[in-house]
């Protein structure tokens, strides 16, 4: 009997010891399953040039804590960023004002919305020859760029510099045809935006409206190789404000709404305002 009874509490321990690991492991196992890291959201932004570089590197160092991992995408030319976006190939874009968003749009019906603003850039003219648009002599040639919104916006620049007037009926997208007097008869010539600030080397060009990506790209600094600036408005630049935009599909994508809203904070507009090659742009959210 002494036997058995011994037999009995040695298998009892046994059993209870047992038990004891198994709801140990158990225990661990939900813990590990709770604690378990969040899988990486990786989320592609196309941007075209260095300009904006900076301001999002800061994002997304403020935003690997949380699980999403950011990757910056240059474009050399404005025409790819979209088609990418419509693809698949990259989730958002920070590289293009309103107006050519809308043109964009119309021209390719490409399914792409504005989900946030980010800055607006002054548009500036440049020359290799001459230090001031008063200097201009008559049948000069002046560079601007080919697609409809930005050279809307460089004729509508070089109006506010006295070169010449446009007809106002045209608002924010005049054309060369718009042109009502023009003085000094400035030969206006259209090229890829990507090549204006190379033709500034041409001997027949006298000067060129640039956008600020193409001036950073060549090693200039615009707000200060410029020999006009057109000063920022608030009403008449509205739709040259630039923005970050995704697929249509996404509009309610937290993740996304997530990286526009660490876009528009008071840190990232200090990264802005001290950014060299953001010299001459403001936040505009």
């Amino acid at each position: 009997m002494k036997q058995n009874v011994l037999l009995k509490k040695k298998n009892g321990a046994a059993l209870a010891a047992v038990l004891v690991v198994v709801t140990a492991l158990a225990l661990a196992a939900c813990g590990g399953k709770k604690d378990a890291p969040a899988a990486e959201q990786v989320v592609r932004i196309g941007l075209v040039g260095e300009e904006l570089r900076a301001p999002w590197t800061r994002v997304a160092d403020n935003l690997a804590a949380e699980g999403i991992k950011i990757e910056l995408v240059n474009f050399s030319d404005y025409a790819v960023p979209n088609r990418a976006l419509a693809d698949g190939e990259i989730e958002l874009n920070a590289f293009q004002h309103d107006a050519f968003l809308q043109d964009e749009i119309a021209n390719h019906n490409y399914p792409i919305s504005a989900f946030g603003n980010t800055v607006v850039f002054f548009l500036g003219v440049y020359s290799h020859k001459i230090k001031s648009l008063d200097e201009l002599k008559n049948g000069d040639t002046v560079v601007i760029m080919n697609d409809a919104t930005n050279g809307g916006r460089a004729l509508k620049v070089l109006e506010t510099a006295g070169v010449f007037t446009l007809d106002p009926a045209k608002g924010n997208a005049p054309t060369v045809a718009d042109i009502v007097t023009n003085p000094k008869n400035i030969k206006i010539v259209e090229v890829d935006a990507a090549n204006t600030y190379r033709t500034l080397d041409d001997p027949q060009v006298a000067a060129a409206v640039v956008n600020s990506t193409f001036v950073i790209d060549a090693g200039g600094v615009p707000d200060k190789d410029a020999i006009y600036i057109k000063p920022i408005d608030s009403v008449s630049d509205k739709p040259y404000i630039n923005l970050v935009v995704g697929k249509n599909a996404d509009k309610n994508n937290e993740t996304l709404k997530k990286i526009v809203a660490a876009f528009q904070t008071d840190e990232i507009a200090g990264v802005i305002k001290n950014e060299p090659a953001l010299l001459g742009a403001l936040p505009a959210w």
